[in-house]
Formats: C-alpha cells, sequence, structure tokens
C-alpha cells in the first residue's frame, strides 16, 4: 500500500480542518492509503519534508478538528512556477521517498493552479504513479465550476450576523450616524454581499461595479434624511472606474501578485465627512475575524467541508483520478442539498467568479431576491461545540508540536 499526503494553502477558513477531517476518516473507514502524512505549511513544508502522521487520528480529536479554524496544518503562499523545474524535480523525489502516491491540496485559485502544475509536469514526464487532487476552500467564494466553496457559508454566517447586531447597537442613540463595515473580497463581493442576509443593510459597495462617489453620497443623504442613520458594508477591493482602488492600503502587491487591500472603510468613511452629509462615522473592519470565528461556523458549510474531504479520498481511489479539484453543484429540487463532482484544475486556476452583476440592485441598494436565495440556505444551522474550560476546544496545531 501507497501512502498519501494532505495539505492547505493560502488563506484559512474556519471550515478548512474539516477537509482534512474527512480526507483521515474516509481512509479509516476505507484503508486504501497505509498512512494519511500531513504536510506542514503546504508546498513550501513538503519541500523541506515536514510532516506528520494523521493515520490514527482518535475520533475525539476529529471531531475537535473540524471545528478548529485557520489551517492546523500551516499555510503557505510559495508560488510553484512552472519554469522553476528544480521543485518539481525535488517534490517528485520526495514523494518517491515517501511513496506518496496521492496528494491532496486544499486551498483556493493558486493552490488548485499548483495542482494543475503538477498533474502537467508528470503527464509531461511519464510519471504514472503521483497523483493530484484539489479540494477548495475560501471565504471569498470566488472559484468557478463549483456552486459554493467551502469557507464561505461561516464567513457570510459571521458576517451577515455582525451586521445585525452592529446596526441594532448603532441605533441605541438618537444622533445621527454612518455606520460603515468592511469585509474581505479583493475581487469579488460575495462576502460583502451576504452581509444583505441580516436585512439591516441601506447600502453596499461591491467591487463588480466601478464605485461612483456622487450617486454613493447621494444615497446616504437619502438615507439620513429618512432615519437620520445608514448603514453601509463595503467590499475591500471595490474601485473607481479607472481601476484604482478606494483602499488607500493599496500600493503592495503579495507574491502571486494580488493587490495587499485594506482601508476601504475607512475611505469610504472619509468621502462622506468630507461631502458634509454626515458629520458622525464609525467603521468596522472585519479583517481576520470574519475567516477565523469557528464559533459561529454554518453546519451546512462544516459538514459538506468534512464530506468533500472524504469524497476527494474515496474518487482517489481510481489509481487514474489526477489533475481534478471536488466540487459541489447544488441539486435541483425545493430541499437544498449538494452533490460531489469532479473539475479539471486547470479550468478553475487563474479565474475568478464575481458576483452577479444582475444580483445587485441599482445604487448601492442591497442585492435582489434571488441572491439572497442563493445565499440563505448556506448559512443553515449551527454544528455542536465542543468547549474547554468555557472556551470551543481545538486541535493544537500540528507546526506547533
Amino acid at each position: 500500500m501507497a501512502n498519501c499526503l494532505v495539505a492547505q494553502s493560502g488563506g484559512p477558513t474556519s471550515v478548512i480542518n474539516a477537509t482534512v477531517a474527512g480526507v483521515v476518516k474516509a481512509n479509516q473507514m476505507n484503508p486504501y492509503y497505509e498512512h494519511v502524512y500531513g504536510g506542514l505549511n503546504g508546498i513550501e513544508g513538503i519541500l523541506q519534508e515536514r510532516f506528520v502522521d494523521l493515520t490514527n487520528m482518535s475520533d475525539e480529536e476529529n471531531n475537535i478538528l473540524r471545528q478548529t479554524p485557520s489551517s492546523a496544518l500551516g499555510s503557505c503562499r510559495y508560488k510553484l512556477k512552472r519554469e522553476n523545474v528544480q521543485d518539481f524535480e525535488k517534490l517528485f523525489e520526495i514523494m518517491k521517498k515517501y511513496d506518496i502516491e496521492t496528494l491532496f491540496y486544499t486551498g483556493g485559485n493558486d493552490s488548485m493552479d499548483t495542482v494543475a502544475a503538477l498533474s502537467q509536469y508528470a503527464k509531461e514526464h511519464g510519471i504514472t504513479d503521483r497523483r493530484f487532487v484539489g479540494c477548495p476552500k475560501t471565504v471569498d467564494n470566488d472559484l468557478q465550476h463549483t456552486d459554493h466553496c467551502p469557507g464561505f457559508a461561516s464567513a457570510a454566517k459571521f458576517i451577515a450576523t455582525t451586521a445585525l447586531h452592529t446596526w441594532l447597537d448603532v441605533n441605541v442613540y438618537t444622533r445621527q450616524e454612518v455606520f460603515v463595515l468592511e469585509t474581505m473580497g479583493r475581487d469579488a463581493g460575495w462576502l460583502a454581499s451576504s452581509a444583505c442576509l441580516s436585512g439591516i443593510v441601506d447600502l453596499v459597495v461591491l467591487p463588480e461595479e466601478a464605485f461612483d462617489k456622487d450617486v454613493f453620497l447621494a444615497e446616504v443623504k437619502k438615507c439620513i434624511e429618512e432615519k437620520n442613520k445608514c448603514y453601509v458594508v463595503v467590499s475591500e477591493g471595490c474601485k473607481y472606474a479607472d481601476g484604482t482602488y478606494i483602499a488607500a492600503a493599496a500600493a503592495k502587491d503579495d507574491l502571486f501578485g494580488h493587490a495587499v487591500l485594506g482601508g476601504a472603510g475607512n475611505a469610504i468613511k472619509q468621502i462622506i465627512l468630507d461631502s458634509g452629509v454626515a458629520s458622525r462615522v464609525k467603521v468596522q473592519d472585519l479583517s481576520t475575524a470574519q475567516r477565523a470565528y469557528a464559533t459561529s461556523q454554518s453546519k451546512v458549510d462544516v459538514e459538506e467541508s468534512f464530506q468533500l474531504g472524504m469524497s476527494a479520498h474515496m474518487r482517489s481511489t481510481d489509481g487514474k483520478f489526477t489533475g481534478k479539484m471536488v466540487g459541489l453543484v447544488r441539486k435541483d429540487q425545493p430541499q437544498y442539498d449538494v452533490d460531489f463532482i469532479a473539475i479539471d484544475a486547470d479550468k478553475v486556476a487563474n479565474y475568478v467568479k464575481s458576483f452577479p452583476k444582475e444580483w445587485i440592485l441599482p445604487n448601492y441598494r442591497g442585492i435582489t431576491q434571488e441572491a439572497l436565495d442563493y445565499l440563505r440556505p448556506l448559512i443553515v444551522g449551527s454544528p455542536v461545540i465542543i468547549y474547554k474550560d468555557g472556551l470551543p476546544a481545538v486541535v493544537k496545531p500540528y507546526y506547533m508540536r
């Protein structure tokens, strides 16, 4: 029997570890691989041969792993470049050394590019005994060919809940006030739009439409005149028509060439104050909280993430299954449910699924009923959380052991 390796990459989510738990549990139920290794810190750690054996994980640890946020195996922002042949050669040597037949790589857009690149290299070099399977995760929900991404629903639930609760807080005072909630979302407005599930959002600014300052301020003014308050949600990746980010901090790029954003909420605040439309503006930037607050996981989300890991393991028992991402497709039936499907990873890598423009209401006034119908089933239910000493129990990160 050969072994398998599961690793994580990119930004974490509150349910990313449930996919790892699913792979481990599936192999315990159907021991196709002799060992399930965890790769610490993604491709970067794999190239350093940093592994942990997850094969005999206890049921208790498996259950707690599912509710543990962030990447328990550690993550990385290491770019596996196709022209860097040495990395490919070394990785395949390491897989051979540890008799690793299959690498399950859990991540977002760039991680699916890694799966595609490794599969392509194997094919071009006639390597048939090493396989690569992608497991999607991203709170941004911007991967194509899957109905949604594990991790998004829990972040959406946290954002909608935060919007509702902060709105109640803002309204206790009679004073005039604008409240601005900033969410993640570099290229797509899925997270910001999810705040509309709260039913209290007045205006939402999404990256899919160019920001028009005059139209926006006119709508803020209307809200203030009508009720002395205005609740605004803005995605960090919003831009003007010329492509300039609203966020003042968009001056740097990360290792993948993506803009490092932050500050869209404060930029909106300054625009409002400078206009004189309102004299008081408060900003709440959700930052990493929206992807790390696992106590408000969506039950649907954590269960689907776990089942996706099991599905990936099951599919990998087909010796020809490689270069694929396991995704989800919504069943065409009244009651929400999904099927798990396989998609070529190269059809996912380096593409962005935007929030549909036809789901955006004019003048920043929210999203359509169709959008709400898409979002609402994803946030249903809350898993039973295991507590220890009054706090949610978590697995000690494997890279800290």
